[in-house]
Parts: C-alpha cells; sequence; structure tokens
C-alpha cells in the first residue's frame, strides 16, 4: 500500500492543475486516470479537438466567402475530411502528451485505472489500494440523456462522436441551442451540411445577456443555420444511416418531424461520479446530483474534497482548473481567494462571443442602477481591414460609481478581449480606467476602450 498527502481522481483541467499545484508546493501526489491519455474530456473529446475543427472550419469559410474579395483568387480548397480529422488528433495528441511531461516532471504518480474511495483516506484504482490524506475528486462530467432519445455515437451522436464523424453530413440536426450545439453546428455548417437547430426555450445559449443572445442567433441564421425555437424533442427515431426528430412547439402544441443524416445531442452535461462509491461514504449531493462542499471545496466527509464539474457552478475548464490550483494551495496552508462573479465564458464560432460579470438582465432584476457603454465593431479599423466588423462590444458600470460590473462581446476575437475586461473588475476597476489605458492602434481592443468610453462622456469613433 502507497501512501500520499494528495490523491486526485480525474486527469481533466481540474484534476491535473490541481496534482501540479500541489507538486509544487511540496505535497506527495498521484492522480488516477482511467483513460489511455491525460487531459480529461476538454483535451481528448472537448475544448482542444473541437477547436482544431472551428479553426480549420472556419479557414475554409473565410477561402469560400472572403478570399477573393481581398484579391486572393484561386479555387477554393476542397475538404479531405480524413486528413482534417488528423489533422485535429495531432492537435490532441500534443497537448495530452504535454500533460504526461508535466506529471513525471513534477514527479506526479499516475495511477493508470479507474478510482473508486472504498473508505475515507482510501483510493483504490484496480486491486491496489492506496492511502491519502486528501482524497480530491476531479472526475468531471458526461453528456447528459435526453428522454426518447437512443445515443449510438454514429448516427445519433454527443459532442463525442460529432468530433468523429465516418463523413460530412448533407443533413444535421442539433438538440440544443447552447454552446456546445452551436459551436459544432457551425462546424459542420462551414463544411457543407444543412443545420438545423433545435432548442427548447425561446433564445439561444441561456443564461447570456439579451442583446447578444438576439444578435448570436441573427448572425448565425444569417451564415445560413436553420433554427426550430420553443420546441420540445418527443423522440428520435434512427436507423443506420438515418434519423427523424420528433418535435412538438410549446406555444401551439404543433408537431412536426425533421429527417437527418446526424443528430448531434448537446443538451447539457452532468456530474460523472459513477464508481466512485459516494453513496456508501455518505458523501451529500445537492438535487442535481453534484458534489456538496463548502467555501473550501470539502465535502462532509473528512478528507474527501471535489472541484470543476462535479461541483456547483459553470462547467467549464478553466473554473475547474482555478479550483483545482486554489485547493491545493489551500491543503498547503495558504489562503488564497476565487470570484466566481468573474469567469469568464466564450462560445468559439465565428463571430466570438464572450462575456463576464452580470447581464443587463439580472442588474435589472436586482434593481441596481447601471449604465451601458457600448461599441460597434463596424467602427474599428482592424476589424474592417480583417473583414470581421460584425458585434459590438458592450460594458456595463454601476451608475453612481462607474465600477465596471460586467461585459459582453460578440465580434473577432472576442474570447480574447474579454481577459482586459476581467482583469479590470478583478482590481475593481472604472470604467474610466479602462478608457483612460492606452490601447495601440489599430487593434481590436480599441473597441473594448471606446466601449468604457462611452460610459462617460462618449465614444471617440461612434
Amino acid at each position: 500500500m502507497s501512501s500520499y498527502d494528495v490523491i486526485v481522481i480525474g486527469a481533466g483541467p481540474g484534476g491535473y492543475v490541481c496534482a501540479i499545484r500541489a507538486a509544487q508546493l511540496g505535497l506527495k501526489t498521484a492522480i488516477v486516470e482511467g483513460r489511455e491519455t491525460l487531459g480529461g474530456t476538454c483535451l481528448n473529446v472537448g475544448c482542444i479537438p473541437s477547436k482544431a475543427l472551428l479553426h480549420a472550419s472556419h479557414q475554409l469559410h473565410e477561402a469560400e466567402h472572403n478570399f477573393a474579395h481581398m484579391g486572393l483568387k484561386g479555387k477554393s480548397p476542397s475538404v479531405d475530411w480524413k486528413q482534417m480529422l488528423a489533422f485535429k488528433q495531432e492537435v490532441v495528441d500534443a497537448n495530452t502528451a504535454g500533460v504526461e511531461f508535466l506529471m513525471k516532471k513534477n514527479k506526479i504518480d499516475w495511477l493508470k485505472g479507474w478510482g473508486s474511495i472504498p473508505a475515507a483516506g482510501q483510493v483504490k484504482v484496480g486491486d491496489d489500494v492506496h492511502e491519502a490524506k486528501h482524497i480530491i475528486i476531479a472526475s468531471g462530467s458526461e453528456p447528459s440523456a435526453l428522454p426518447g432519445v437512443e445515443v449510438d455515437e454514429k448516427v445519433v451522436v454527443t459532442s463525442t462522436g460529432a468530433l468523429e464523424l465516418g463523413k460530412i453530413p448533407k443533413k444535421m440536426v442539433v438538440i440544443g441551442a447552447g454552446v456546445i450545439g452551436l459551436e459544432l453546428g457551425s462546424v459542420y455548417k462551414r463544411l457543407g451540411a444543412d443545420v438545423t437547430v433545435v432548442e427548447f426555450l425561446d433564445s439561444v445559449t441561456p443564461g447570456m445577456d439579451g442583446e447578444v443572445q438576439r444578435t448570436f442567433q441573427r448572425m448565425l441564421k444569417k451564415q445560413g443555420i436553420n433554427f426550430v425555437m420553443g420546441a420540445a424533442v418527443q423522440k428520435v427515431e434512427a436507423n443506420k444511416t438515418k434519423a427523424k426528430v420528433h418535435y412538438k412547439l410549446r406555444k401551439n402544441d404543433a408537431e412536426d418531424v425533421i429527417e437527418a443524416d446526424t443528430v448531434l445531442v448537446a443538451t447539457g452535461r452532468r456530474p460523472f461520479v459513477d464508481g466512485l462509491g459516494l453513496e456508501a461514504l455518505g458523501v451529500e449531493m445537492t438535487e442535481r446530483g453534484q458534489i456538496k462542499t463548502d467555501a473550501h471545496y470539502a465535502t462532509n466527509v473528512p478528507g474527501i474534497y471535489a472541484i470543476g464539474d462535479v461541483i456547483e457552478g459553470p462547467m467549464l475548464a478553466h473554473k475547474a482548473e482555478d479550483e483545482g490550483g486554489i485547493l491545493a494551495e489551500m491543503l498547503a496552508g495558504q489562503k488564497p481567494h476565487m470570484d466566481y462573479n468573474l469567469i469568464p465564458g466564450v462560445i468559439y464560432t465565428a463571430p466570438e462571443v464572450a462575456s463576464v460579470g452580470k447581464t443587463e438582465e439580472q442588474l435589472k432584476e436586482e434593481g441596481r442602477a447601471y449604465k451601458v457603454g457600448k461599441f460597434q465593431f463596424m467602427a474599428n479599423g482592424r476589424a474592417r481591414a480583417s473583414m470581421a466588423a460584425e458585434g459590438f462590444v458592450k460594458i456595463l458600470a454601476d451608475k453612481d460609481t462607474d465600477r465596471v460590473l460586467g461585459a459582453h462581446l460578440i465580434g473577432p476575437a472576442a474570447g480574447e478581449l474579454i481577459h482586459e475586461i476581467c482583469m479590470a473588475m478583478e482590481f475593481g476597476a472604472a470604467a474610466e480606467d479602462i478608457a483612460r489605458t492606452c490601447h495601440a492602434h489599430p487593434t481590436f481592443s480599441e473597441a473594448v476602450r471606446e466601449a468604457a468610453m462611452a460610459c462617460g462622456d462618449g465614444a471617440i469613433h461612434a
């Protein structure tokens, strides 16, 4: 029986970051992972491979729609799907190999296999039982099931299957207009598929700023993605090559059917805690199947902690990473802090969508007095030169103190630009602080400065 200060169950972004930070702080650490590679869902079948396909398909879109206008003449490239999947796998392999290198560099033992917790202070992997002062559950999440829909990962797929399709479908139905569904739907639309998104609610990307939701859906429609909103999927009938999606409109109970070659079920994710033995241990869970933790990520069972997708909060890799690092520091005796209001969200379509902090709808519900500073990318020189002038930056600031309360971007490099605002909010900055900070010209980031100016006397170029 081997003994450790820390054993982390799960080698996704939360787990491997937690393990590395614990090892850096002098704690003897091991990580448990049953996959053949480290990195969890994110690196293997999630964030990283999807970004590879988003990037590749965006290059095709640019070649087909924008190159000629810029004087780049010639035949648009054809799609070699097998090679595109190989490119995606190269990216995945490089990232997962990098994580394995970091485990060795930091002298972290990889306990290969699926872990369970037979008792407090013990982790079982295969036939071996290991002891640990601190056990951290970072086992992540899996796609949520949808009643009446049986997934085979060939015709009816989750995000995992959508990254490995044998061929590009002629017709695809995406069930769910959240981040995963819209990202992967946009990939296949660019590659030539006829894509229809079926969503239960009346707006895309639930929880985001309303103005961004409406603008985003309008842009995606312009790109050729079809939407059926306010529709409850009743069932999916599938054979080896085709599927029929049956749905009912909530407003009038009208029923209809859509045929497709591929159906992507993207209705969210749920915590993955199967096989850990939590029920027998008496670990408290929430009504939504999450592990209940306190402010220090501790469960009700001494010595057992949880982070990432298995606990409350947004299921985001960077949220899990921060929790992993913070928990390791807490176990080492430090007193770190995390502000859950400052976790950015990004959708990696083209254009990108990014947000942080409060939405207008939340501020109105709270009865808080606020002001809005907005700037359109069409007035940004760099955006125009890049043929990416759709969208805007919107900053929300307290009406009296000018403190930044939230920001919502849709446009070029939104996923990068949002972090300037995250940093500002972390230090309690006012919109005027951003406005008075010199920004290089010409850059997309000038749109952020102009939006901040618009919270005051007004933007210069609006």
